[in-house]
């Protein structure tokens, strides 16, 4: 109890503006739709796809700027628009090395997303949801061992 109200209950921030537990969830679940949504966006051009592949690829230790550009055999100024992207979208770190930029993918932030998208998947079927991963293309333990909605 905060001031005689439950402490999950009701956030009083002032006197007009009161904000209960739904409302909180829903707007969790909006920020990480837009949140999903710009991973999206920085993933919509082929270059950008292809450069967030190779840093995968090459995760942890990640790959410098100019290897980069050498592997996807384009120039480093279109490359530094798309890394800018990618970076800002969260799918990749930058550290400083010297002189060189390393460019590392952000793995956790690639497994949420694609627990984003799975997350609800035949929640009311877990049967289909089963018959869709075995058609699937996806090697046996790369997803969860449970469908949603699975007891």
């Amino acid at each position: 109890m905060v001031n005689g109200k439950p402490a999950w209950g009701n956030f009083s921030f002032g006197r007009h503006f009161a904000l209960d537990l739904f409302q909180i969830v829903l707007n969790y679940h909006f920020m990480e739709s837009l949140h999903a949504s710009k991973i999206f966006e920085a993933l919509s051009s082929d270059v950008r796809l292809d450069l967030f592949r190779l840093l995968v690829k090459n995760a942890p230790e990640g790959l410098v700027a100019g290897e980069i550009a050498k592997q996807l055999d384009i120039p480093s100024t279109n490359l530094s628009f798309h890394l800018k992207a990618i970076v800002q979208s969260g799918l990749a770190d930058v550290e400083r090395e010297g002189r060189f930029m390393r460019y590392k993918a952000n793995i956790p932030l690639m497994l949420d997303i694609i627990a984003y998208l799975t997350s609800e998947c035949c929640s009311k079927n877990p049967e289909a949801c089963l018959k869709f991963r075995d058609a699937s293309g996806v090697l046996p333990g790369f997803l969860p061992k449970h469908c949603p909605g699975e007891g």
